[in-house]
């Protein structure tokens, strides 16, 4: 499968200065999660926004933004290069976000009717049956919803709102590359509406934070298996 691309939707046509640099740094963050830019790599402003087709002027802001978040280092004369991600990054990354998801799901389950419940499950199927088709855009929509309606469920607004500053990390773009995250998808779910059907929050805690350390363990399996070789020079992986 090929990796997915740049696409501009819309740049030029309302787009925002400041909304398409958050774009760029997002596109350049997961690509250097999955080892699409790998570490050591240095990203050219001027590269970058060719391959992109937007000005200079929002690639260098994504590139500060990254900066700030540690995913690249300047270096004077140099230009921007990319930090290395391991594996502990990762299982970190993943384990603030299943403490957190957790939380959610173990409020939700004291507010979420029979009939939302119900609503979950028959989504769920309808992503069962995109994994099944191998419709991938489908699984991530429904995935999508299922967890967004968890977590307003919470009435957490903070709390989610923290949710999604750690989801900004994840590699979304790739999700049907990542072998696993699609099933696990359509699998992992049922222990957490049994869990919200019984109204019981340790249990949705328990089952949320093992689904989401899941994927987590896939993404790292998906970096160790396409990591190069001591010696091997990695390719530029840069595709638009």
């Amino acid at each position: 499968m090929s990796e997915p691309g740049w696409t501009a939707d819309g740049a030029g046509f309302g787009v925002s200065q400041q909304q398409l640099s958050h774009r760029v740094a997002t596109y350049v963050r997961e690509g250097i999660m999955v080892g699409q830019f790998p570490a050591g790599k240095f990203l050219r402003t001027e590269n970058l926004a060719a391959e992109l087709k937007v000005s200079a002027t929002p690639v260098r802001e994504a590139l500060m933004i990254l900066q700030s978040e540690g995913s690249v280092r300047w270096e004077p004369r140099r230009g921007f290069r990319v930090v290395s991600v391991c594996d502990r990054d990762v299982r970190d990354l993943f384990g603030v976000q299943a403490f957190i998801a957790g939380e959610l799901a173990a409020r939700a389950a004291t507010e979420l009717a029979t009939e939302a419940v119900i609503a979950l499950r028959e989504l769920q199927l309808k992503l069962a049956a995109a994994a099944e088709a191998g419709d991938l855009a489908a699984v991530d929509r429904a995935n999508h919803e299922i967890h967004r309606r968890i977590n307003k469920a919470s009435a957490s607004h903070r709390l989610t709102a923290l949710l999604n500053q750690t989801v900004q990390y994840v590699p979304l773009r790739f999700y049907g590359s990542i072998d696993g995250w699609s099933q696990a998808s359509a699998h992992d779910h049922s222990a957490i509406f049994d869990a919200l059907a019984a109204c019981d929050p340790g249990a949705a805690r328990r089952a949320m934070s093992a689904h989401i350390e899941h994927i987590g363990d896939l993404l790292i399996a998906h970096l160790q298996a396409h990591r190069p070789r001591p010696g091997e020079v990695p390719e530029s992986g840069w595709r638009g």
